[in-house]
Formats: structure tokens, sequence, C-alpha cells
């Protein structure tokens, strides 16, 4: 079977051709800055990579555009677009409704509609992913595989907010967690590394979205994000945690209105408000060159994440591994080692060395014989989406 994984983001939209017989990658890319001049296309087989600038306006012409790629005669890796048999769609949020995988149809496409108003910047791409799909690859079955899903474990005194029962009851508030396919997928592999079943781990995704997860014997029994994608950790442009009183106090005193004070929060804070940059990599340069904001915004991210680590340890009754994942825990030794500073008490000591090697390998940067391990497992979503697509038609 070959099932091409869609990861459609707000102005990127990510993509892996799978053999699942092998679990073999035939091709993989991205189209990223969509709407932007500078927009591109990146396309990757055994044989050639091509990194081209394109007019992407928008998502319709990003998906026709890898479509021609894969069936292009001379660069493609499919003749004709029925050789495709699943799509598999990553999804952001599916609230209550989705606590596994399902093959898309109307309704399940009129439920991620209504729940964009929770993630308004993600589930709208991924809608918009789904129905560009159905109309290039006509013969394929499409599969929805939701963030969400991983959480639904999460017991009631982890996911129930503390307000009025009928909230929860009528209106469906309460957390939901998000990053599960990532959150899952190092979380097994990690399992796997341990060779140990009963296991307590709290596994760390820190990308441009920063999520943590406390999943013991294999399950999700707390998260760090919510109701929507952006309490927390601090984030690239999102603020994490933060005193509701605080957003009273914009509207009522200082006259912002609630998409003001919306936009604020998911586009103009976290790592960008405090330093003027979104990406880390500019912010660790800058920092080492002595700016104070961008110095005291790392140390203030490390501190957000340590906080959560003591909080998951208490709620498992102890730690075996912690796992960094994602862009930032996979290649950025510095937050590595500032968020594992002082935390000896607990059994967690990295080794510096260990630490700086580079690798797409999972490995253990922890000295050696200490209690708890420090993992770094490279996260693939697109995988864990391919998987779980594969095993909905063949059981």
């Amino acid at each position: 079977m070959r099932i091409l994984v869609l990861n459609s983001g707000s102005s990127s939209i990510k993509f892996q051709l799978f053999n699942m017989s092998s679990e073999e990658v035939i091709c993989s890319g991205m189209v990223e800055r969509i709407g932007l001049e500078s927009a591109k296309i990146k396309y990757t087989t055994d044989t050639l990579e091509i990194e081209k600038e394109e007019e992407i306006p928008n998502h319709k012409i990003g998906l026709e555009l890898i479509a021609s790629y894969l069936l292009d005669t001379e660069k493609g890796v499919v003749s004709k677009a029925s050789e495709i048999e699943v799509v598999g769609h990553r999804v952001v949020h599916g609230g209550s409704t989705f606590a596994k995988t399902v093959e898309i149809t109307a309704e399940v496409k009129q439920e991620i509609e209504k729940l964009s108003t929770l993630a308004p910047l993600h589930n709208p791409a991924n809608l918009q992913g789904i129905l560009v799909s159905e109309e290039i690859f006509m013969d394929a079955k499409q599969v929805a595989v939701f963030d969400t899903a991983f959480h639904q474990t999460m017991p009631i005194e982890a996911y129930k907010y503390a307000i009025p029962n009928t909230f929860l009851e009528k209106h469906d508030i309460r957390v939901y967690g998000f990053h599960g396919t990532s959150h899952k997928y190092v979380s097994e592999k990690a399992v796997a590394f341990l060779n140990k079943q009963n296991s307590k781990i709290i596994t760390i995704h820190l990308g441009n979205g920063c999520s943590m997860t406390a999943v013991k014997d294999g399950k999700s029994i707390d998260h760090t994000l919510g109701f929507a994608p952006m309490n927390g950790l601090i984030m690239g442009t999102r603020s994490g945690d933060i005193d509701p009183a605080v957003i009273f106090y914009l509207v009522n005193t200082l006259g912002y209105s609630l998409d003001q004070v919306n936009s604020l929060l998911q586009k103009e804070s976290g790592m960008l408000g405090l330093t003027g940059y979104s990406d880390l990599r500019d912010i660790e340069s800058e920092a080492e060159r002595g700016d104070l904001d961008c110095q005291q915004a790392l140390q203030m991210n490390a501190y957000r994440i340590k906080k959560f680590i003591g909080a998951y340890a208490a709620a498992m009754n102890g730690i075996d591994a912690i796992v960094f994942t994602a862009g930032i825990g996979e290649n950025s030794d510095f937050m590595r080692a500032l968020v594992c500073k002082e935390l000896e008490y607990m059994g967690i000591q990295l080794d510096q060395e260990k630490n700086k090697i580079r690798s797409k390998e999972i490995r253990d940067i922890s000295i050696d014989n200490t209690k708890v391990k420090v993992l770094v497992i490279p996260t693939n979503e697109e995988l864990e989406i391919a998987k779980q697509s594969f095993q909905l038609f063949s059981n």
C-alpha cells in the first residue's frame, strides 16, 4: 500500500509518500511560505533533491504543485494518481468527537470545520488540505489523524477545568492536548529503547509550538496544552501560561478588543514578544553576542519547562526518562543543557559531551548509570500518521 501523508500548516505543507510494506519513504518534501513572494518547494527522492522558488498563493496551488512533482514523467515517483491508495492528513483539533484515526466523510469534514474556532491557525489549513486532496487523488481513501486523540486517555482530574460542571457537560470545555502524533511516536520509541513497558516518561516537544506530556505505561495522563494550543510552555509567538486577569486588564483598562488580545497572545508574544525573534537559532545567536533580552528569554523558557518536569514527576510518582524532540528539542544542545541544569536531585544529569553530538538516531545523553535517562528522539509525525492510516485499513 502506498500512503501519501499531508501535514498542512498555516503557511506550509509537509508531505511524504510511503511504501507501507517496508515503511520506506519513496519521496518527501515541503511547500513553505505559502502566500509570500519567497514561497518555495523542496522535493527529495532517492536520486534527486530539488529546492525551487515558485509562485504559491494558496494551499490549493501548493497541493497541485506537489501532485505535479509526484506525477512528473522524469522526476516523479508514480505514473498516475490512482497508485496512491490512501492519503493521511494531520488534523490538529478533534475535540471530544475523535478519540482515534478515522476515514474522512462529509460528517467528519463538518466536525473539523466546526472545531476550527478552537484551532484557528491550524484546522482551516488542515481542512483545505483534505478538500484539495479529494480533488487530486479521487480514488484514494482520505484519513484524518488527530493531534488530540493520544490525550483522550487523560484522567478527569487532569482534563477538567475548575469551572461550573455545565461547561464540560454542555459545551465540552476541557483540556484536549495537542502534538499527539509526535508525543505518541517518541514515547513508544522511548519505551522500546528502555525496554520497559511499565514506564514513566516525560516527552518534551520543542518547536515553534511547544508542549510536554506525562506518559505513564504508554498512555498520556497529563499535558501542557489545553482547550486550544496556546497555554503551557513559552512558544515561538504564543505566550503560554498567563493569568486570565491580564486579559481582563487589557480589555477593561487598556482598551484592547478581544480580537487584539487574541492576536497579541497567539502571534505577538512568546519568544517573539520577549526578544523580537521567533526563531530560537536567532535568539541563541543574539544571546551569545550579549543581548540581555535574548539571554533572559532563554532562561524563562527553560524555567517553564523545568517546572512542568517537576509537576509531571509528582503526577507519575517518579520518572524513568525525559525525551527531547522536534526542531528545538532535537537540535539545540544549549536548550537541553539549560533545562537539565540543577535537576541532579531528581536523578537527571546530562553528559555535556554526549549532548553536543548531532545525530538523526535515538541517543541517550545522560551520564552513565544515572537514575533518569535523558533521551533525544527525532520525531516523525508523518510516519506515525502513515502507520495509523495503514492500520485503519489492515485490521
